[in-house]
């Protein structure tokens, strides 16, 4: 039998006294009635305990909800605003006494005494690595890099501006990140300051823009996703962008110069290339070159 939380067990009515003949049968049916009733009394009980203990614990509950932030109850945790989870960002020892390369009177050359291969910024977290751009030793041949140039005579005209600006080395890293971003990062080394300047606003930009059109694009425009917060001081950000229409995949570029280096990244992803990961790809490059 099924007791409400609040409902009394009926009260026990004392009968008549039983003939001295049925005294053993009145005697056992007393007995069960009063077994009887005890259990109806302790199942009332029960459930009355019940019901409180579960009105203390869904107050400590919702008061406990009411404490935490939101990300701290499960299923109510706000989602990631898109950026990578990039590992802690080190920049390499300088050898002893060599200054940075935006020190102007110690470094007018604006050299990069650090090793640039140990600057280029690594994958985020979970990220395939793109094998064709580890190179020999961590440096990447001249014909690797002339390939995210789309036409055969840009790539030609690229190749012959590099070595008329007498380029040292060229490093790179590449990854793509789970929803199909495919990332590619690439640092030019020059003899100063100067030439690496010359090479993006002259030699691979000019207003902004760049001259030679990146493989998987046709046309760009500035990319004005890039707050200027974000941008690192002392290095020289060109952001772009693909302009519609595009065909199955967007591309953003960007053109750095710091000291004596060119970086160029390049983000290409089914659909449109996510302005969020670029930037903040874009940000860390620029700070480990800084």
């Amino acid at each position: 039998m099924t007791m409400e939380a609040n409902q009394q067990p009926e009260p026990v009515v004392a009968e008549a006294a039983p003939e001295a003949g049925e005294a053993g049968e009145a005697g056992v049916e007393s007995a069960q009635q009063g077994r009887k009733d005890r259990r109806l009394l302790r199942a009332a009980l029960r459930w009355g305990c019940a019901v409180a203990v579960f009105a203390v614990v869904g107050c400590g509950t919702a008061y406990g909800i009411t404490r935490l932030d939101r990300t701290d109850v499960p299923g109510l945790a706000t989602h990631s605003d898109g950026r990578w989870a990039y590992p802690v960002l080190v920049k390499p020892p300088l050898p002893a006494g060599s200054p940075g390369p935006n020190d102007d009177a110690r470094n007018p050359a604006g050299a990069h005494y650090a090793d640039l291969r140990e600057l280029v910024l690594p994958a985020p977290t979970g990220a395939t690595a793109d094998a064709s751009l580890k190179g020999t030793d961590g440096w990447l041949p001249t014909k690797t890099f002339l390939k995210e140039f789309s036409l055969a005579p840009d790539r030609a005209e690229v190749a012959q501006r590099l070595t008329d600006n007498g380029l040292r080395h060229i490093t790179a890293r590449g990854w793509t990140t789970a929803d199909g971003t495919h990332t590619r990062v690439y640092l030019l080394q020059f003899d100063t300051g100067a030439v690496a300047d010359h090479v993006l606003g002259d030699e691979l930009t000019v207003n902004a823009a760049p001259i030679y059109r990146v493989r998987g694009g046709d046309a760009y425009e500035m990319d004005d996703s890039l707050p200027k917060a974000a941008r690192v001081p002392d290095v020289d950000t060109v952001p772009v962008r693909e302009t519609r229409p595009y065909g199955a995949e967007q591309v953003r570029a960007a053109y750095l110069a710091s000291g004596d280096t060119v970086a160029m990244i390049i983000q290409s992803r089914k659909g449109s290339a996510l302005a969020v990961p670029f930037d903040q790809t874009v940000t860390l490059q620029g700070e480990l070159l800084s």
